[in-house]
Formats: structure tokens, C-alpha cells, sequence
């Protein structure tokens, strides 16, 4: 926001508060509340009912009472006037409504109106680009900075996927970056009815993303060394990190690729909107060091039986969710088509906390570049290494939508003046990495091996 501006009263408010993922997002917000060296002094909970985000307060507080200093603001996303009076009262709003696609896009426009920045967890690609699309000239002219997929999806894969590139040291490069991801818990694994319900959209709206990209100009792709890597089996069973694994459509390696090819077009990354000059050499040798490959997501579990399992659930998904009337069922019966994954009530607290997951990014490249000028095609190094963390949904989440969101307070002269980008381009040079390490989401190398043929 421009400095003549009056500052707004609230440092955050949180847009839909009292759903599943909300609440989570309130409690972490409250650890950080008017805390020693925190820029978070002055927060609000915003959504339809005031009755229930004052419940969500009570519960997020305990066991001790509620702050009073937090009020509860009406905001709903059918009524643009309720949301632009929201975004003019603070400096940065988290968006927790989703489904995105059916409910994000007026919360952007009013942010990006009012000049205020936005973040969100949301992980539908479409939405995404679109928003992209659409707010990127009027949020830079406005000073907005629209942030999205500041959850699980996807800072663990882009932050974690910059790790193992910066691995590769001096004349060393990756060729392409695997991800596996394991979700592991001594209770049962029980996942959120929106993310499930935001899955069936993305499948019914596949064509629609296809048609966006069509109509954008192409983005220059960055220069990898190497051949590009083969498809490889369905399913793969990856020894080394003992997982049975197969492939994901999943978020993270859309926004990964996007992040690539910003930085593609920015080589020293995204300029800050008032950044001193100790930051611009802090920023450029970071994005030096990180080294672009092709990435991908595998699911992964110990055993077969559980690759079988997704792949009955993307087989219902991906039949079902291209008519109404599939769709229905699937959402009017969530529990019976994920095999048990996803439910209407969502997991309980218990649940929530026995869970975490485990995602390991194996890295193939070359020892050294030169290699590949030499007709070389087989990599000869093997790097990998690991992001550990809580439950992804409602703890490793609401972790990091806030870290990113004290960023956004504390550091935002650093950051870029407006636009709409995916999160790695802007926090990747800050220090969200060793946030993330201090509040519970772990980042190891775990080995660095040469490749015999």
C-alpha cells in the first residue's frame, strides 16, 4: 500500500475462519499474536457467521479465553461491497474459502481493488492461472501481492525442490527431481471433504485449464542440461526410500514449473518494492545457486496394496468426475469413492494429530556439466533429500500460511511492489525455509551418491 494511505487497523484478517482449515489457521495466529519480535499485532476473523467464528475463537484460545482485542467481521463471498470493506481495513488477508474456483476469485478482486496483499492454500491449478491471468497488471499498478498455495500445497514441494537443486554444488547440475510423498499415521489417514470436493472440480474443469493456457502466450522454459527424462512404469517401487509410488496429478509440479519459469524470465528473481541494496546482492546470490530440473510427484506407500488403493480412487475420480451426475455421487458419497480417505465431518482431532508426512525429493544429474556437451546422456549423481512435518491439512498448513504471512508483515519492503505469483518465486530468498524448520516442517540431505552404469 502507498504511504499516503491511512494504515489499516488490522495487520491480518482471516477469511473463513470457522471452516475445517480455518480454524487451525486462527490457532496458529493466536501463537504469534502480540508476541516479542512478531509483526503480528492486530488480527480479525471474517466470514458468514458470527456465531460460529466466535466458537471458532473459544476453541482456537483454549484452554485460555479468548483475546479480547479480536473482533469478528461479516464478510461473505456473494457480496463484493461486504469484501471490499474487509480488504480496506487491513494489510493482508488469508483466504481459507474454498473451493477456490467456485468462491477465490471475488476475495482477490477486492484485495487487489483495495491494494491490500493476499495469501491462500488453495491447489487447484486452474484458479491459479486464471487469477494469473486476469489481476497480475491491475494488482502490480495497485501494489497487491497475490500469493497462492501457501499451504501443504505446494511450499513443502517448491521449497524443498530449491533444496535439493542448491545441493548441487559448483559445476555439478540436476537433471530432474522426483518427489515422493508419504503420509503416514497410527490412526487412520483421514483427509478434509474440501480438498476432495476442490479434487472432483479440477477434473470436471480439466478442459478449462487446457483452454487458459492455450489463449496466454508461452512463457520462456528454463535451460536444463540433459535429455529430457523418460515416463518410466505406472508404478515404481523406489528401494532406497523403501515406498511403493505412483504418479500424482497433483498441484505442486504445475506451480514448481511456474515458479522455474518465472524465475526463467527474472534470472536474479523478483525485485523488492523499496529493497536495499544488501538485499538485492542477498536475493541474486540465492536464485544463483538455485539450479532449474524437470520435476515430478509421485504418491508413495509401503505396499502395494496401498498404490492399488489410490489407484482405484483416481480411477473413480477421473471416470466419475466428467458428468453431473458423477459428481454428484461422488460428493453426496465422498467416504465409499476415496476408499475412506476423505469424509463429510473431517478428521478428528486425534486423527490430526497422530498424522505427518514424509516427502523425499531423489535428484539424478551430472557431477559436472560438462559432461553433457561431451554426448553424455545417463546422469552419474544421485541426490536425496527430505521435508518432514505434521498432519498436511490442519497443522503443516496453517504452519505455513502463517510463517509466510509474518513474512508478509515483517519483510515486505523485500518483496515485490504487486502481482500475482505462486509462493516460491517471493519467499524462496526470504527466510521461510528456517521459519518452517523452527515451527516443526523439516528439510535433511539425506545422501549424495555417484550413479554406476
Amino acid at each position: 500500500m502507498t504511504s499516503d494511505l491511512p494504515t489499516p487497523p488490522y495487520d491480518l484478517i482471516i477469511l473463513g475462519a470457522s471452516g475445517f482449515t480455518g480454524k487451525y489457521v486462527v490457532k496458529e495466529a493466536l501463537k504469534f499474536l502480540n508476541t516479542p519480535s512478531s509483526p503480528l499485532t492486530s488480527l480479525a476473523l471474517a466470514g458468514r457467521n458470527s456465531t460460529k467464528l466466535s466458537q471458532t475463537l473459544t476453541w482456537a484460545a483454549a484452554p485460555n479465553p479468548p483475546p479480547p482485542s479480536i473482533p469478528i467481521l461479516t464478510a461473505d463471498t456473494s457480496d463484493p461491497h461486504s469484501l471490499r470493506r474487509l480488504c480496506s481495513q487491513t494489510r493482508l488477508v488469508l483466504n481459507c474459502v474454498g473451493p477456490f474456483r467456485l468462491y477465490g476469485e471475488p476475495v482477490v478482486a477486492a484485495c487487489v481493488e483495495s491494494g491490500c496483499d493476499y495469501l491462500d492454500i488453495c491447489g487447484e491449478p486452474e484458479f491459479m492461472e486464471r487469477m494469473e491471468a486476469s489481476y497480475f497488471d491491475k494488482a502490480a499498478e495497485k501494489g497487491s501481492l497475490v500469493i497462492s498455495a501457501c499451504g501443504f500445497d505446494s511450499v513443502p514441494a517448491e521449497l524443498g525442490m530449491m533444496f535439493n537443486s542448491r545441493q548441487w554444488e559448483g559445476a555439478a547440475v540436476p537433471n530432474r527431481v522426483e518427489a515422493y510423498l508419504s503420509l503416514e499415521s497410527d490412526k487412520r489417514i483421514a483427509g478434509n471433504f474440501g480438498t476432495f470436493e476442490s479434487a472432483v472440480l479440477g477434473v470436471a474443469n480439466a478442459d478449462k485449464l487446457m483452454e487458459l493456457r492455450r489463449s496466454r502466450p508461452k512463457k520462456p522454459r528454463p535451460q536444463i542440461p540433459g535429455p529430457p527424462p523418460s515416463k518410466g512404469p505406472i508404478i515404481e517401487h523406489q528401494k532406497k526410500i523403501g515406498l511403493w509410488a505412483v504418479k500424482l496429478p497433483s498441484a505442486d509440479a504445475i506451480v514448481v514449473r511456474r515458479t522455474l519459469g518465472a524465475l526463467t524470465e527474472n534470472p536474479g528473481g523478483l525485485p523488492g518494492r523499496n529493497e536495499t541494496d544488501e538485499h538485492i546482492k542477498k536475493r541474486e546470490a540465492f536464485w544463483s545457486t538455485v539450479k532449474p530440473a524437470h520435476f515430478g510427484v509421485k504418491m508413495g506407500t509401503k505396499s502395494l496394496l496401498g498404490i492399488i488403493r489410490i489407484m482405484i480412487v483416481g480411477l473413480f475420480l477421473g471416470l466419475l468426475g466428467q458428468f453431473s451426475f458423477g459428481r454428484w455421487l461422488l460428493l453426496k458419497f465422498p467416504s465409499f469413492f476415496s476408499v475412506g480417505w476423505f469424509r463429510k465431518e473431517g478428521p478428528s482431532d486425534e486423527e490430526v494429530r497422530s498424522a505427518s508426512f514424509k516427502m523425499w525429493f531423489v535428484g539424478h544429474g551430472f557431477s559436472d556439466r560438462s559432461l553433457v556437451s561431451q554426448g553424455n546422456t545417463k546422469p552419474d549423481m544421485e541426490i536425496v533429500t527430505r521435508v518432514m512435518g505434521p498432519e498436511i491439512g490442519y497443522l503443516t498448513t496453517p504452519i505455513i500460511l502463517l510463517q509466510c504471512a509474518l513474512i508478509v508483515l515483517s519483510q515486505r519492503d523485500d518483496l515485490p511492489k504487486g502481482g500475482v505469483f505462486p509462493a516460491g518465486i517471493v519467499f524462496g530468498p526470504t527466510d521461510l525455509q528456517e521459519r518452517l524448520q523452527e515451527n516443526g516442517v523439516t528439510f535433511d540431505v539425506i545422501s549424495k551418491n555417484a550413479i554406476s552404469h
